[in-house]
């Protein structure tokens, strides 16, 4: 295998993990939790183990929409989406190491809530609750919540390595304009 191609290829390897990890978890969640209550504590209340269904996207936006709109908006949309993002993930050859593998989990936690949006019926399945130590008076909705919104293994992949890309952009549109710089004071 070319060893270019074979840097493309290996960060599907995180994909799959966080595919595989998803789904395992949602599996021992369906099976040992009842819908709807907490299963496990720990620190505390800090973290809870629970079982939720949530038929919206991100803070159950969308939850209250009509079933075809949201297979629509949250299934099919998502899908051409992330097939998008491999075309170019797989074109472009100026990503850097770190920022094809945080693409790659962005693109493995995706895909591991369309497989809930597409198969369960009752929505993605969410379970790690925490306390969100927020300002309780706030004007700002988000900060007056005491638990942050329950979230699943996809979820977290997506965050993380969004962060992670996001910063590794930065990195590099930072390093390539203090080059530019230092390229236009040599001549």
């Amino acid at each position: 295998m070319d060893k270019n191609l074979k840097s493309k290829v290996l960060p599907l390897v995180l994909s799959v993990v966080v595919i595989v990890l998803d789904q395992i978890t949602k599996m021992l969640v369906v099976n040992y939790i009842q819908p709807y209550t907490i299963g496990a504590q720990f620190f505390g209340d800090f973290i809870r183990l629970i079982h939720v269904y949530n038929t919206g996207v991100a803070f159950s936006v969308g939850a209250g929409w009509p079933d075809l709109a949201r297979r629509i908006l949250f299934s099919i949309i998502p899908i051409c989406v992330l097939v998008l993002v491999m075309v170019v993930y797989f074109r472009n050859t100026d990503f850097t190491k770190l920022q094809r593998w945080a693409i790659c989990g962005i693109v493995g936690g995706g895909f591991g809530n369309i497989i809930d949006r597409i198969f369960r019926s009752k929505g993605v399945i969410d379970f790690i609750d925490v306390k969100w130590f927020g300002i309780e008076k706030s004007p700002i909705g988000l900060f007056r919540m005491t638990r942050w919104p329950t979230f699943n293994v996809a979820d977290s992949a997506v965050v993380v390595c969004g962060i992670m890309l996001l910063i590794s952009f930065a990195v590099t549109i930072s390093k390539e304009s203090k080059s530019k710089k230092e390229n236009k004071g040599e001549k």
